[in-house]
């Protein structure tokens, strides 16, 4: 895969109801991310970027989250040229995720 692919809410809801192999990070602010998230999501910073990126198959399919869904763009890009063989940018980020979803630990 040469670019990120986009995905959308209800694919990321059909993934996790279906516990498909996923890693959902969120790049997020901290204080956004400890306020709400998607269960079981990871909170991606460029200080945990280096152990995510050790400890992570490259063959797993990952998804990117942000607050709307424009910034998980550049984040997943450079996933992608880093090796990762499957990434998403989830359309709509976290916002819509929390509109349209049950799944928001907090």
């Amino acid at each position: 895969m040469d670019t990120f692919q986009h995905i959308s809410v209800t694919q990321v809801q059909d993934k996790v109801a279906n516990q498909e192999p996923i890693k959902i990070v969120d790049i997020r602010d901290p204080q956004s991310f400890t306020d709400a998230h998607i269960a079981d999501s990871l909170h991606l910073t460029d200080s945990v970027l280096g152990n995510f990126m050790q400890q992570t198959d490259f063959d797993v399919p990952v998804v990117v989250v942000c607050y709307h869904g424009r910034s998980s763009q550049g984040a997943a890009q450079y996933l992608v040229e880093q090796g990762f063989e499957e990434v998403y940018s989830m359309d709509g980020g976290f916002e819509a995720w929390r509109r349209e979803c049950a799944f928001v630990s907090t």
